[in-house]
């Protein structure tokens, strides 16, 4: 279906329009255009059948790398003629099955439909008039694209076998028949059986004293989008940090990871303080192996994070800040359409630098925010227009490409800009009931628009005047009301990096010690694009930055590396590329590989041997990079 893309007015009108107390009709025309809800990445047909539960049952077979067994859904049905249809990718569908009560069960009809690129097939199923609940039994692929099989030896402990699932954005139906749309909310319930000596969790209720057993079972009883039903399968033990909070890992990083995150009670805590009670009664964070793609998916009460985040000094600890945030932004209030993601992204973004305030002080959270809003920019300059947009059109390509730093940074950015002109107790405020009025919805990009104009702009046209939403939303690039976080510590790094180049200072005369990682990271990036090989040896031999643990910085001075023709740090390179699966950080460097005929050489030799050990998304990513 053809997505309405905004009409560009003049701004003085829209600001006209947007402050007044009643918004006059072409003002909602315009509403109207950020109001498509149609999901067009997926096949389903919830305003005719809707499933609003489903019930997993599914065997893991690390042998043969599949999940098998059956998902029962439950189904509204407001219009009784009509199909249910399903999402699918790459499901081996045995058999499906009908019931009126859930006790009586029938065979019925279903058809997989053409297979598409991007969205895999739609899988139809007959409904008899009285159909309550439809029983699918199916296998997945071993080359699931939501699923993630790791040997032993890709694991922390290297004695078992470890499954992951991703399925941001629409990733579930590689492992679950049902309707992959962010729109259409359900709960779920399953019985996971595993390999004995193995321990399952999923985003639901985790009991850690369920142990030792080969099915555990497992409720969420809150209403969510299939991509955040999550399942993972290893060799794990769990810590509390409080009654709610705990670190669940494998038992070799346990110890670390638990006195790691030993904070996150504290940032639950502010994040109530500032927007409301946390509604999901337990938060606790799966540390996976390193091939994770991401570096953290909010998936409700357990959030999925890599392992690169344990830098021993809670510096890269902002991350659980961010999922944290989604059990507010994201995972309470939904993007109904990907191409809303930056409801989801910027308003998470924002709040994580509040929790970031709260928590370690305003110096630490601006410094943050001046580094992601560098990071935007550079990003941007290789984006193409439509790409930079927080509207952005998806039609017919796969919701991933979406997934820039463009959605996160510039999103956070307009909200902080709407704290700045209106006072950040009123914005709070506002905030709050945002959160309120949409609790366990779906929304739109118009949704949002709606309830700012009628909760804030509408109050106070002055103040209404100096916020541009048309174009935040539909220009490409950063408005010039954009904010600029401020930093004098970030400001004192850049000018030792100066004053070093310049010859007017030595490395050793530098107060590193004390630097944290966003100066650390700063610093490297205020030195020229391509700094020369003998000016990176001066830096590895007074800093050992080629052998530095922390993974931002380590990424960072990889990148200089291949700029600056480093040869020195290729070795670390290697390794970095082959162990480590982070998207974020394997894509920029094999991306600086590519642009040169050697580079780009070298990078394939690696990568041959490292995508095995990645995950699909990852390796999808680096595919299309190396082609």
């Amino acid at each position: 279906m053809r997505i309405h893309f905004p009409v560009v007015l003049p701004a003085a009108f829209l600001l006209a329009a947007a402050c007044t107390k009643a918004p006059p009709p072409v003002q909602s025309r315009l509403e109207e255009k950020f109001s498509e809800r149609r999901d067009i990445h997926s096949y389903s047909n919830p305003t005719e059948v809707r499933v609003n539960h489903v019930g997993l049952d599914l065997d893991v077979s690390f042998t043969d790398k599949v999940l098998r067994g059956s998902a029962t859904l439950t189904l509204d049905r407001p219009v009784r003629d009509k199909p249910l249809i399903l999402d699918s990718r790459d499901l081996k569908i045995s058999r499906a099955e009908t019931s009126a009560d859930g006790v009586t069960w029938a065979p019925t009809g279903f058809q997989v439909g053409s297979v598409d690129r991007i969205l895999g097939a739609p899988l139809s199923v007959t409904l008899p008039v009285d159909a309550k609940q439809v029983r699918i039994f199916y296998e997945t692929a071993p080359t699931a694209s939501g699923l993630q099989w790791l040997t032993p030896q890709q694991t922390a402990g290297k004695k078992h076998p470890f499954l992951f699932t991703q399925s941001q954005a629409i990733h579930a139906r590689s492992w679950i028949p049902t309707q992959d749309s962010p729109g259409v909310r359900v709960r779920y319930s399953a019985k996971i059986r595993v390999p004995a000596g193995l321990q399952a969790v999923m985003s639901a209720r985790n009991d850690p004293m369920q142990k030792g057993v080969t099915e555990y079972t497992f409720e969420m009883p809150q209403p969510i989008p299939a991509y955040l039903i999550a399942l993972a399968v290893g060799d794990l033990s769990f810590q509390a940090i409080s009654k709610r909070t705990g670190v669940w890992a494998e038992p070799v990083m346990l110890a670390k990871a638990a006195k790691e995150l030993e904070d996150t009670e504290k940032m639950v805590q502010a994040a109530e303080r500032l927007y409301g009670l946390y509604r999901w009664e337990q938060y606790d964070v799966l540390i996976l192996p390193p091939s994770f793609p991401f570096g953290g998916m909010e998936n409700p009460r357990l959030t999925f994070a890599t392992p690169t985040i344990l830098a021993g000094d809670k510096s890269l600890v902002g991350l659980i800040a961010h999922e944290l945030a989604h059990s507010w932004s994201g995972n309470l209030v939904t993007n109904a359409t990907w191409r809303d993601f930056w409801l989801n992204e910027g308003f998470t973004t924002y709040f994580e630098r509040r929790i970031q305030e709260e928590v370690y002080g305003a110096e630490r959270s601006e410094m943050e925010a001046l580094i992601e809003k560098q990071e935007v920019i550079r990003e941007m300059a290789d984006l193409p227009e439509k790409d930079e947009m927080l509207y952005v059109d998806l039609k017919g390509r796969d919701p991933d490409e979406g997934m820039t730093q463009v959605p996160y940074v510039k999103g956070m950015l307009l909200l902080r800009r709407l704290e700045e002109v209106f006072g950040r107790d009123r914005f709070d405020v506002f905030l709050r009931g945002y959160f309120n009025e949409f609790a366990f919805k779906s929304i739109v990009t118009g949704d949002f628009i709606e309830y700012i104009e009628n909760n804030l702009l509408n109050h106070d046209r002055d103040l209404a005047a100096k916020i541009n939403l048309q174009e935040w939303l539909t220009q490409p690039g950063l408005p010039a009301e954009t904010p600029q976080p401020k930093s004098d510590a970030l400001q004192k790094t850049e000018a030792a990096a100066k004053d070093w180049l310049a010859g007017r200072r030595e490395l050793s005369s530098l107060p590193t010690k004390s630097w944290s990682t966003q100066e650390w990271l700063h610093f490297l990036r205020s030195m020229p694009p391509s700094l020369d090989a003998n000016r990176m040896s001066q830096l590895d031999a007074a800093f050992s930055l080629t052998e530095s643990g922390n993974s931002e910085i380590l990424a960072e001075w990889l990148l200089m590396a291949i700029r600056g023709g480093y040869r020195t740090a290729y070795p670390k390179l290697d390794r970095f590329l082959m162990e480590v699966g982070r998207r974020k950080y394997i894509k920029p460097l094999y991306q600086e590989l590519a642009k040169t005929p050697e580079g780009k050489s070298h990078a394939k030799k690696v990568y041959a041997k490292a995508r095995a050990g990645y995950h699909p998304i990852s390796a999808a990513t680096v595919d299309d990079l190396l082609k």
